[in-house]
């Protein structure tokens, strides 16, 4: 295994300046001056900074919850896991909770965060968190989708199935199932554990 070092010098900035800017991103220029003398421009967007999570929900430990909702990038439905940003003044457990009460309507009474996605680091500074959640309740909170979401329960025996699904292609998502599915067959007694325990697995 290799282990990551602290003591490779990153690129001198010499410039930065937002060259274009819409409601959601900005995109700003870099002027670079590397380690060996090289001098290249970048550009990059940046979000809002807030990160975001996406959660996969355990209804019970033979079952995951999916929906298909629109994707404006390509202009179609997709089935992923719930997810969206994390509000001002939230942390992301409470993030996820919410996300699942708008998005499926079930809240959880304890979470695993699994790993912290970097979703494009060669041009884009967002954070996605990935969270299992146990220990569903029912409960609907008022959300911001312009329709309902389509609630799919899928049977974890069946994964090789989903990787295979036309509409189910979203990077995160995919990322999300593998890695859920590697941390709950290494425990499977997280199904028994008490309600309210959550735990943070993140490297």
């Amino acid at each position: 295994m290799t282990q990551r070092t602290d003591d490779k010098q990153k690129p001198e900035i010499l410039s930065q300046q937002i060259v274009a800017q819409s409601r959601l991103f900005k995109v700003e220029q870099l002027e670079l001056r590397f380690s060996n003398g090289e001098e290249r421009i970048y550009e990059r967007m940046r979000g809002s900074n807030r990160g975001a999570v996406m959660i996969i929900a355990c209804p019970d430990p033979e079952h995951l919850y999916l929906v298909r909702e629109y994707c404006a990038g390509t202009h179609d439905y997709q089935l992923g896991f719930p997810k969206g940003l994390i509000d001002p003044g939230e942390d992301i457990l409470t993030a996820a909770n919410r996300e699942l009460k708008e998005e499926i309507g079930f809240g959880a009474r304890r979470f695993v965060q699994l790993k912290s996605l970097a979703l494009a680091p060669g041009y884009f500074n967002a954070t996605m968190h990935l969270v299992l959640a146990f220990d569903l309740y029912a409960e609907q909170q008022a959300g911001d989708e312009p329709e309902p979401l389509e609630l799919v329960r899928w049977a974890r025996q069946e994964s090789a199935a989903l990787l295979q699904q036309a509409d189910f292609t979203e990077a995160r998502s995919v990322a999300a199932l593998l890695l859920a599915q590697h941390y709950l067959e290494a425990n499977p007694d997280v199904f028994k554990q008490t309600a309210g325990a959550s735990e943070d697995h993140r490297p």
